[in-house]
């Protein structure tokens, strides 16, 4: 039995893995239709359905189902689902999730998350395999290590120090390893080297990639910034218009203090750690890498890094640095074309 439209002007729809819960309200927000739809329905009924205005949860399956609905001529909104959850009344089943949604999706003062293309999709899945590849490899070589140190050998830290030592050890008959346990060791290095390569192989294709991409090579201009980092932030923030300002950016990744005021008293904690971790993580590692080689002598912003470190200790510097790297990152991505250019510290 086909499903007709109800003349909604908005719907919520509350995603599954093969049914969908949709909610349509009138001009007033009063619900004048709810339904239940599988992955096959859900498109022909937005198909037959006029114009509207839809929101869903941010979550697997989302950004498809959003750039399919986008094609039909709808708007589409994804909302984070913490926002959506105060809307959530009473008891909870996929019905009053759908209403939730299509309550929050009509505040004014609303916040959604941006819609990927199926590239940018593409290129954050590349870089969610290889953060499980990295975190994996670094798994093999702290049981490595820590196997050694059961039979009194020791190994420096850091992976490329295990790759020397774990072949001395491997070689060194006069140590006291049985050899049941240097057998179970020679399979850990052969998974090390497999994850090895497999890293390797990522990195050459997120560094094509970014080759090929004006807005990543763009990016790349940016002291602290790389083809990883470059890439990352195309896959998550696209050409950033979802930001007003580009001090929402570094606040949307955690890079700002978390803020508890109230009568008048304002609170200012540690950085508040929100957003895309990944990302905040690869904008530190990058921000500790300028405060180390930048040329300080020769750049405005190395001038002003001596001035903050005279005021702060050196992580608040870095998280500083990383914030503005952020800022910088969202002005080019916002203007096509535009290239991070160094102000030498005599002109500023």
């Amino acid at each position: 039995m086909k499903i007709v439209p109800k003349g909604a002007v908005s719907y919520g729809i509350d995603l599954g893995k093969s049914t969908f819960h949709v909610v349509g309200v009138d001009r007033d927000g009063a619900p004048i239709q709810r339904i239940k739809l599988n992955r096959t329905t859900v498109l022909q009924f937005f198909t037959l359905t006029k114009a509207a205005k839809i929101g869903m949860e941010a979550c697997p399956g989302s950004q498809w189902l959003a750039r399919k609905l986008s094609a039909l001529g709808h708007r589409v909104f994804i909302l984070p689902a913490q926002f959506v959850k105060p809307f959530v009344k009473s008891n909870k089943n996929d019905i009053i999730d759908a209403e939730a949604i299509v309550e929050a999706l009509n505040r004014p003062t609303m916040r959604f998350v941006q819609i990927k293309t199926e590239v940018q999709s593409d290129l954050q899945a590349i870089h969610r395999v290889r953060d499980n590849v990295v975190a994996a490899r670094t798994k093999v070589v702290c049981q490595a290590r820590a196997f050694c140190l059961e039979y009194g050998i020791g190994m420096r830290p850091s992976v490329g120090a295990f790759r020397k030592d774990i072949v001395k050890v491997l070689s060194d008959e006069s140590n006291d390893l049985t050899p049941m346990m240097r057998a179970l060791l020679r399979d850990l290095v052969e998974d090390f080297n497999t994850l090895d390569q497999r890293l390797e192989n990522l990195n050459k294709q997120i560094s094509s990639i970014a080759a090929r991409d004006d807005q990543a090579t763009w990016l790349a201009t940016i002291p602290g910034i790389g083809a990883l980092t470059a890439t990352a932030l195309v896959s998550a923030i696209g050409n950033a218009v979802q930001f007003k300002k580009a001090r929402d950016l570094p606040a949307w990744l955690g890079l700002v203090p978390a803020q508890y005021s109230t009568g008048g008293k304002t609170t200012l904690g540690s950085i508040s750690k929100r957003g895309n971790p990944y990302i905040r993580r690869l904008l530190i590692h990058g921000a500790r890498a300028v405060l180390l080689h930048l040329n300080r002598e020769r750049s405005a912003l190395g001038r002003w890094i001596d001035s903050l470190e005279k005021r702060v200790c050196r992580n608040k510097v870095i998280v500083a640095i990383a914030n503005k790297i952020a800022r910088i990152a969202w002005v080019i991505s916002r203007t096509p074309g535009s290239l991070y250019l160094e102000k030498s510290a005599i002109a500023a």
